[in-house]
């Protein structure tokens, strides 16, 4: 069995998950990597400032669906990607960030450029990896893409030491995915979905207000034709925009504070809000005691954790929009 290095794998890897576009800064610790890139035919695109890298590759995951990649090296390189993994994470979009780290006998120990930066990234990623065996990393990077791009999408972020880009791994190595603990929820429970077909069947005044969540998950077709067929008019999010044609006589625009006196007073006067995919943020609700007094809320989402969060709600139902 031929060996190959780690960062030949990383690249190997990167291109089993369909990698095309690479946005990085060139530094110490990850010109192995930087070898590796230019003997391959992914794209690297040389941007000016580390955090530039990071919210490039969260533009090209908006604008393509895949999941966008970038690359740092270690200590201020790692450390300035910081603002664009936040914003990533935020708005739900799925990256993966790879630093270079220092060699794994020296972390710890402050060496020169050295930055935690998992730990610095913990609050800002879905999850995050610093390789310690070489072994681990065709893993890790086929967990990586699978975590950034399922359940809410979301940044994930691959710390690689520079011994592991250098070091020396079986180039046929076998990956298994398996990770027991996370099972992201698609389809709603059926009681809870019937649910809340009675309550929108009831109501004599729904209004639906679809958020970036519909339009990660690609359903806006499906929205489109629910809205059409029960005559429900539309408001959206701010990351929503685009799940719901404004053209269309059922769209109330955008609401909160840069939106349509026409989507904001709707939900005074609305019993029955439909909530897909949006986490009811402060530039929308305003004052939370007073938003949609009068509205039942059923909210729909595939994370349970934005469910209830902000607004009080009704009928619950976990699952993509």
């Amino acid at each position: 069995m031929g060996k190959i290095t780690g960062a030949q794998m990383l690249i190997k890897c990167l291109k089993a998950e369909g990698v095309e576009v690479i946005f990085g800064f060139p530094g110490g610790v990850v010109i192995p990597i930087y070898d590796a890139i230019f003997d391959s035919d992914i794209r690297h695109i040389l941007v000016r400032h580390e955090q530039g890298a990071a919210h490039a590759a969260d533009g090209y995951a908006r604008a393509t669906g895949k999941t966008g990649v970038c690359l740092a090296t270690s200590g201020p390189g790692a450390t300035n990607l910081i603002t664009g993994i936040a914003c990533a994470y935020m708005d739900s979009i799925p990256v993966v960030a790879i630093t270079g780290q220092v060699a794994t006998h020296v972390i710890g120990t402050d060496a020169f450029q050295e930055a935690d930066i998992t730990g610095i990234a913990a609050p800002i990623t879905k999850h995050n990896y610093l390789v310690k065996d070489i072994k681990d990393l065709p893993a890790v990077v086929k967990e990586a893409f699978y975590i950034a791009s399922t359940g809410r999408p979301g940044p994930v972020l691959i710390d690689i030491p520079v011994d592991i880009s250098k070091g020396l791994i079986d180039e046929n190595i076998k990956v298994d995915l398996k990770l027991e603990g996370y099972k992201p929820t698609y389809k709603g429970n059926p009681k809870q979905v019937i649910g809340a077909v009675k309550k929108i069947y009831e109501s004599a005044r729904p209004v639906i207000f679809a958020g970036g969540g519909v339009v990660s998950s690609g359903g806006s077709d499906t929205l489109a034709e629910f809205a059409r067929y029960a005559e429900i008019p539309v408001i959206t999010s701010l990351l929503g925009k685009g799940s719901f044609p404004e053209t269309d006589r059922l769209s109330l625009g955008m609401a909160g504070m840069h939106g349509t006196k026409y989507a904001n007073l709707v939900f005074t006067t609305t019993d029955l809000i439909i909530a897909v995919g949006v986490r009811f943020d402060d530039r929308v609700t305003g004052k939370l005691s007073e938003f949609a007094k009068a509205a039942e809320v059923i909210h729909i989402d595939i994370d349970p954790a934005e469910i209830g969060k902000n607004v009080k709600v009704d009928i619950p139902i976990v699952g993509d929009g």
